[in-house]
């Protein structure tokens, strides 16, 4: 009886052993597996959804037959870097900076503005035509990204080179523009500039004669008004005039970051009103400028004490944007050769400064959501043109995004919204009020 008992009590033990072991198992599982599954789970949805960026910059010195988006450049964007993160379209953009209102400034703007277009044109029917395609409309986007290529769309951001002539407006329609600014830094003949907030000094107090024009000719012909640049007051008066819906191309919110540059509550209401949509924008002083800046002067020191020892100097935009062409290539040359020797010092300072990171871009997004819903908010990057997070700083990386949207919680339906379908839906309003619009003149 006792050697029956002494077995049954082992046989106890074991089994609750057993079942330790089975519950810690789980355990172990419990904490492993849900990382497992998330990061499938984002994968999945990263890869079918159409993962769209609105506002891409780039150089014309990229866009020649031996220097190309096909081939892995320094370039934030360029082909390879969007295969490999999954960046299915690329608004690439028309830039002008801007110049003196006057004859000679319009006609040098037009002139730039042109040659980004050649350029654009020049990558997708001669370079690659293969591997990207020119989209004018959401049915294009959808179908080139069905045949297996990435897709180009073309922004212009600044109407400045559009002149005095509001023929102009057609004119870059014609070659593939599907949204516009009509300001950028600075005063523009159509707009005032968000940079008129440093002094509180304005040129229209919103938008000029010509540029009340220029909205209803991009209302006529199908082009997206772009609110990211111009003023507030601009920005209000534009949702009131526009008979579409509107877009602010690569903008975060005001409310979590005070900089003249995102949009407040007030903007944010009025372009929920309107049907439009935010581009939240990965742009590090735009997030946190106290963090940004912290790293951005040790990172600017670095790079100072690396061009003088190799007898360089570092320019300004604005030197830069008043260089000719051949200068501006031996600048850029040299500018290269400066982050190239700066790379590892700067390693070692992120390593130990606290940097915007995809969080913190994510953090706008979840507020500008929680405003204005989630048929409004969108993603863009601003790459080659001063954006990119720890995590987002180039387009290779752009999973990430999707990963840290997926740890929020994000169905997959929101996540198709934030990247691609909000943008698109307000596109084919667009089209749409301008079909009605030329149908009854």
């Amino acid at each position: 009886m006792k050697l029956k008992l002494t077995l049954i009590a082992a046989t106890l033990l074991t089994l609750m052993s057993c079942s330790q072991d089975t519950i810690q198992q789980k355990n172990n599982v419990s904490v492993e597996q849900p990382q497992q599954t998330l990061e499938q789970r984002a994968r999945s949805i990263h890869n079918k959804a159409i993962v769209l960026d609105t506002h891409n910059d780039f150089s014309n010195a990229n866009f020649v037959a031996d220097k190309n988006y096909t081939m892995r450049l320094k370039s934030q964007v360029n082909l390879p870097k969007m295969i490999e993160g999954g960046l299915d379209v690329s608004w690439l953009i028309v830039y002008t900076g801007q110049g003196e209102l006057n004859e000679a400034g319009f006609a040098k703007a037009h002139q730039q503005a042109m040659s980004k277009f050649e350029s654009i044109h020049r990558l997708t029917k001669e370079i690659a035509p293969e591997q990207i395609e020119l989209a004018l409309s959401s049915d294009d986007v959808r179908r080139i990204i069905k045949s297996g290529k990435k897709v180009a769309m073309i922004g212009v951001e600044n109407g400045y080179p559009i002149g005095t002539d509001i023929n102009n407006v057609k004119k870059f329609y014609d070659l593939g523009a599907r949204y516009m600014s009509l300001a950028h830094n600075g005063h523009s003949q159509l707009s005032d500039s968000n940079t008129g907030d440093k002094d509180n000094k304005w040129l229209h107090n919103g938008l000029s004669d010509l540029g009340r024009n220029v909205v209803k000719e991009m209302n006529k012909w199908g082009i997206m008004i772009d609110l990211s640049h111009p003023s507030k007051t601009a920005n209000l008066e534009m949702m009131n005039l526009s008979k579409a819906p509107v877009i602010a191309s690569h903008s975060a919110s005001r409310a979590m970051y005070d900089h003249s540059r995102n949009l407040d509550d007030e903007e944010l209401l009025a372009l929920k009103k309107n049907g439009g949509v935010v581009q939240t924008v990965a742009f590090r002083s735009y997030l946190n400028g106290e963090k940004s800046k912290k790293f951005s002067d040790a990172k600017k020191q670095v790079q100072s004490d690396v061009a003088k020892t190799l007898g360089y100097q570092i320019l300004d935009r604005k030197a830069y944007r008043a260089m000719n062409e051949a200068s501006k290539l031996v600048a850029m040359q040299q500018w290269q050769e400066i982050k190239a020797k700066s790379a590892d010092k700067i390693a070692e300072l992120s390593k130990n400064i606290n940097q915007v990171n995809v969080s913190d871009f994510v953090d706008h997004i979840d507020y500008m959501v929680k405003l204005i819903g989630i048929d409004h908010v969108g993603i863009s990057s601003d790459f080659d043109g001063g954006g990119g997070v720890n995590g987002w700083n180039d387009a290779a990386e752009t999973f990430n995004v999707t990963l840290e949207l997926v740890k929020r919680d994000y169905s997959e339906a929101d996540i198709n919204k934030l990247w691609g379908e909000n943008l698109l839906r307000v596109l084919d309003d667009v089209q749409k009020v301008a079909q009605e619009i030329q149908t009854q003149s």
